[in-house]
């Protein structure tokens, strides 16, 4: 049978000679094959999403989403002929479907912004929404033909947004009761301005006749104050940079140590002179004001006193600024030098601490080295000797030279003294073991020596209380 799907529509054939499925708007249909029609036209699909921002605050999302299968992309029509075609487009389970996808992505996304970021980027939002539904939607073949995002609306019990309106309307209502107010006192400063401006200058052209007459008297002076000052404000800027260059040199020297006091400093310093300059500014207006009175009084004499003043004035205030800073320089680089100081200060004490500690652990390790030979020599000689201490004792005696010690420690004790010598022969005197050849002669000279260690053996047990090696005698009991 031969089937032809509308304008709308699409033909899907299963069965027999088809692996999976089969699109098309028309085609033959085979004995063994089922064919079904679904229809591709969009539908429109409208939600109110319960969100939640970053805060925690909640809020609704009205949105209405025009979506349907993907009419120019063949493998996104296979997808939406497999999962969704045999449901109904505006069917619970579409509806379900969409607003899971769109309720998803919406609160995942609010979740990670605050409510001040979504209320100003609105659009970006919005725009960002869009692309993770489309995402989702790619796996079922669907695509947003068009989406309308309203307004953001309250929660009941949430009233941010009512809130944020009623701000900007303050905002608003304040702002023009400002500028009522600043228009207002700028008429009055107007009017009151012309008419000190009329008497200013009617007191001028009275007085301007008066005054050039008497001006040029005054004119040298104020030449010859004026370079006196500019010399004195040199002579300053020499003596500043002379300052600054001795300054540099000790600030690169303690480079590290303004951070802890400059903070502080330069804020007392900052406000010092501010309220200088403020100072300066109310003298200079008061000076102004003063000199318009006093030209109208006392003519060119009163304008030169106050050109004075004035030239005076703003010299003291710049002594005081360039004084004021100095001051504050000063302390800076002192703060640095004694930071310096004390970091040079604790390094050296750490290179000290570090230098004793690692010969003490240099020695230790030594000490442990030098016991544990020790230990490995005691236990060798030991096992040589068949766990014998006392032979093992005799044998470090003799090996360190103790007996010898002992000997001349004797010699010393009797050193001076007249001892009474005894000397040991055999039985047979002197002559005894004469043979008349030379062996009996060399045999006599080591029995000799023989003789002389039982004697030499208990002097020494006497005198120190230690008992010769078993393997050299025994000593009697007399």
């Amino acid at each position: 049978m031969y089937r032809v799907a509308s304008a709308s529509q699409y033909l899907v054939i299963t069965g027999s000679g088809i692996d999976d499925i089969k699109i098309a708007k028309k085609a033959w249909v085979f004995p063994g094959q089922s064919c079904s029609v679904f229809d591709i036209s969009p539908v429109n699909y409208t939600f109110e999403v319960m969100a939640m921002s970053a805060e925690k605050l909640p809020f609704i999302l009205p949105a209405v989403f025009t979506i349907g299968p993907r009419s120019n992309d063949q493998e996104s029509l296979h997808k939406y002929a497999k999962l969704i075609s045999s449901h109904d487009k505006e069917s619970n389970h579409m509806n379900e479907l969409v607003k899971g996808v769109i309720e998803g992505e919406t609160r995942v996304l609010a979740a990670s912004m605050t409510m001040e970021e979504i209320f100003k980027g609105t659009k970006e939002f919005k725009k960002e929404v869009f692309g993770k539904v489309q995402l989702e939607l790619n796996q079922f073949g669907l695509w947003i033909y068009n989406a309308n995002v309203k307004q953001l609306v309250d929660v009941p019990g949430h009233e941010y947004f009512s809130y944020l309106g009623q701000k900007t309307q303050m905002e608003a209502a304040n702002q023009a009761k400002i500028d009522v107010s600043e228009a207002k006192m700028k008429g009055e400063i107007g009017a009151k301005l012309r008419e000190g401006q009329t008497l200013q200058n009617a007191a001028k052209i009275d007085a301007e006749t008066r005054i050039i007459s008497t001006q040029r008297q005054g004119q040298g002076q104020k030449e010859e104050i004026k370079v006196k000052t500019e010399v004195k404000v040199f002579e300053n800027e020499r003596e500043a940079e002379v300052a600054e260059a001795n300054a540099e040199l000790a600030m690169k020297k303690a480079k590290w140590a303004k951070d802890s006091q400059v903070a502080e400093v330069e804020a007392r310093k900052a406000v010092a002179l501010r309220e200088a300059e403020l100072q300066k500014e109310v003298e200079i207006m008061n000076a102004m004001t003063q000199k318009e009175k006093l030209k109208a009084e006392f003519l060119s004499k009163a304008s030169v006193e106050y050109e004075t003043k004035v030239q005076e004035a703003n010299w003291e205030l710049y002594r005081k600024q360039k004084a004021a800073e100095a001051i504050l320089y000063e302390k800076e680089k002192e703060a640095e030098a004694q930071k310096a100081t004390a970091e040079a200060a604790l390094y050296a004490r750490k290179q000290v601490a570090d230098g004793e500690l690692y010969a003490k652990q240099k020695e230790a390790e030594g000490l442990v080295a030098l016991a544990q030979a020790q230990g490995t020599y005691i236990r060798t000689l030991l096992g040589a000797l068949g766990n014998n201490y006392g032979a093992l004792r005799d044998y470090l005696m003799i090996n360190g030279g103790m007996y010898q010690e002992i000997a001349k420690i004797n010699g010393e004790a009797v050193k001076g003294m007249q001892p009474k010598i005894s000397i040991w022969t055999g039985a047979g005197g002197v002559g005894d073991g004469d043979g008349g050849d030379g062996q009996g002669g060399a045999m006599k000279e080591v029995a000799g020596v023989y003789k002389m260690l039982p004697p030499l053996f208990n002097t020494v047990h006497e005198q120190t209380g230690m008992l010769p090696p078993t393997w050299m005698g025994k000593i009697t009991e007399s």
